[in-house]
């Protein structure tokens, strides 16, 4: 596939993630082994002390990773999250959430790939979380990723 072709195939299964659209998620970029996911901190998404819910750092943060996993993944192959860690290292809180996954080694069946999200102020960026991933390659799922 060209870069353009992962690059489409990757926004397509991105517009059928249901909790992305619910978050107001937004695919900002995909590049070969790299997608950046950011979104716009609102009452709806926030935990009792107005900070973006871990919960939704951690889903943009498991999403860019798997969409960076997939992004390098041949056609007709899908990915699932295996297993993921996160460490939330200060309150998301911001103009804008930001999470950049990037693809650290594709294997034919498993990937390992990493989230920084950062938090957006006036231009300024502040490192909250940080994920790391195993994803699975799944055939005959393309285009889906957990």
């Amino acid at each position: 596939m060209t870069p353009e072709e992962q690059q489409q195939r990757v926004r397509a299964s991105f517009a059928k993630q249901g909790l992305m659209a619910t978050l107001g998620a937004r695919l900002d970029s995909v590049s070969p082994g790299l997608v950046e996911i950011a979104l716009s901190p609102q009452p709806a998404i926030s935990q009792q002390h107005g900070f973006v819910h871990a919960g939704a750092v951690s889903a943009i943060a498991d999403s860019a990773a798997g969409y960076a996993a997939l992004s390098l993944m041949p056609a007709g192959t899908g990915v699932l999250t295996a297993e993921f860690k996160i460490n939330l290292l200060a309150p998301a809180a911001g103009d804008r959430i930001l999470a950049r996954g990037r693809v650290v080694k594709a294997g034919r069946t498993l990937t390992l790939a990493q989230s920084e999200v950062f938090a957006e102020t006036n231009g300024q960026e502040k490192l909250v979380a940080f994920l790391t991933a195993t994803l699975m390659a799944v055939e005959g799922r393309d285009g889906i990723s957990d």
